[in-house]
């Protein structure tokens, strides 16, 4: 089986774009979307977020809110806002944001492949965010948030996009002054070459998406259990997703902000981090330039803190620098063991810049805040290589991608 294949998306019909995309549906709150999609009856939050078209108060993981997108997306689809290609393809899938770029491919990725891990995963997941997406997978018969993977060096696959994207898009919007365009690669022989290409890869790795991929998995295991029939080459052995170059992809900071300091004075904090890093006062915010360097916002006062280099062991999670900071820092001297339940920290990505981790520490709301270098590419690939989990919150990739621009369906 191969590793990817094409499909026959579902998207915006020539110029309805920009009524359609929407950002994805896990980094909205019911109410933001809501406010989003007034006035706009063809965004995707219509599908991605349903709730936001019943009463207020309505349970999201009702099942009257899987119904409405399911609903919601036939409407799409009669009113020829969203229509479906006729044949299968691959689609270049370019997003700029300032000045940054990348261009990936849309495919459908195999699900066994997931299964065996060929498709790499360095994060765990929670049964109920799973159930939410098997839920809304078998309400709409389609998969609709794609799954972000990147893939290792492959310079004829940059070459084959390179020149996929560059003429006139087939889609081409503008979210939150990030620009998604998309080209549909119809040619049979660059289809073949990109599949060919694929299927020389060790691996791919899941950048975002483990609840989508993990929901795939259930989706395909319960029809290919009810299907007596069952080939293999039915579209829900396969996942929707977008692969872009590890080299390209962009990882940004996720820093953290805590309440207090586990009972210390800040004299004595700050004497008790000379155990394990060394420290300086900065004449300026602190963004750390290299691995093992951080920042620390306390008093109205920045400090460079640098990491001992004999604490650093050589295992890919642990030399990570989240783990670096929780191991000897907010653990032993803060006391937050559980990061993924303890209330008194909280997690700020990178995107909202240094000033934001002041003014939750200016404000009393937090004592403290800690700022990091961005986790690499290559360090996640090294985990999910070691079949390793990383630290909650490890990676804030940037730019988002858009819901909406195709959706893969399972008939």
């Amino acid at each position: 089986m191969n590793l990817i294949q094409p499909f026959a998306a579902l998207r915006p019909a020539p110029s309805r774009a920009n009524d359609v995309v929407a950002p994805p549906y896990d980094v909205l709150s019911t109410e933001e979307a809501r406010e989003r999609a007034h006035g706009r009856p063809w965004s995707f939050l219509h599908i991605s977020k349903p709730e936001i078209d019943l009463p207020a108060g309505t349970d999201p993981y009702a099942p009257e809110v899987y119904a409405k997108a399911a609903q919601n997306l036939r409407a799409m689809v009669e009113a020829g806002v969203l229509t479906r290609d006729p044949a299968p393809c691959y689609y270049a899938y370019r997003i700029v944001m300032g000045s940054h770029s990348q261009t990936g491919l849309v495919a459908a990725a195999s699900v066994a492949d997931y299964d065996t891990n060929r498709i790499r995963k360095h994060e765990f997941t929670r049964p109920d965010k799973e159930d939410d997406r098997v839920r809304q997978i078998d309400a709409l018969d389609a998969q609709t948030g794609p799954v972000l993977l990147a893939y290792p060096d492959a310079p004829e696959v940059d070459a084959i996009l390179a020149a996929a994207s560059a003429g006139t898009p087939d889609s081409d919007a503008k979210l939150d002054g990030v620009r998604h365009t998309l080209w549909v690669i119809r040619d049979a022989a660059t289809q073949a070459r990109l599949t060919s290409a694929f299927n020389a890869m060790h691996a791919l790795y899941i950048a975002d998406g483990h609840h989508r991929s993990a929901s795939a998995s259930r989706i395909a295991a319960a029809r290919r259990a009810a299907n007596p029939g069952h080939t293999g080459n039915e579209p829900y052995n396969f996942f929707l997703s977008v692969i872009f170059p590890a080299h390209e992809m962009r990882i940004m900071d996720y820093n953290r902000v805590i309440t207090d300091l586990n009972g210390l004075s800040a004299a004595s904090f700050l004497e008790k981090l000379g155990g394990a890093f060394s420290v300086e006062t900065a004449s300026e915010p602190v963004k750390p330039s290299r691995p093992g360097e951080f920042g620390l916002y306390l008093d109205h006062r920045w400090y460079n803190l640098a990491i001992r280099p004999e604490l650093i062991p050589a295992d890919p999670v642990g030399r990570l620098d989240v783990s670096l900071l929780q191991n000897n820092l907010i653990a032993p001297l803060l006391g937050i063991t559980d990061p993924r339940r303890d209330k008194r920290i909280d997690f700020v990505g990178g995107i909202r810049g240094l000033a934001e981790l002041e003014k939750r520490v200016n404000s009393g709301e937090m004592a403290l805040a800690l700022s990091l270098h961005p986790t690499g590419m290559a360090d996640l690939m090294a985990v999910a290589d070691a079949n390793e989990v990383m630290p909650p919150k490890s990676t804030w990739f940037e730019p988002k991608l858009a819901d909406g621009l195709a959706s893969h369906l399972l008939v």
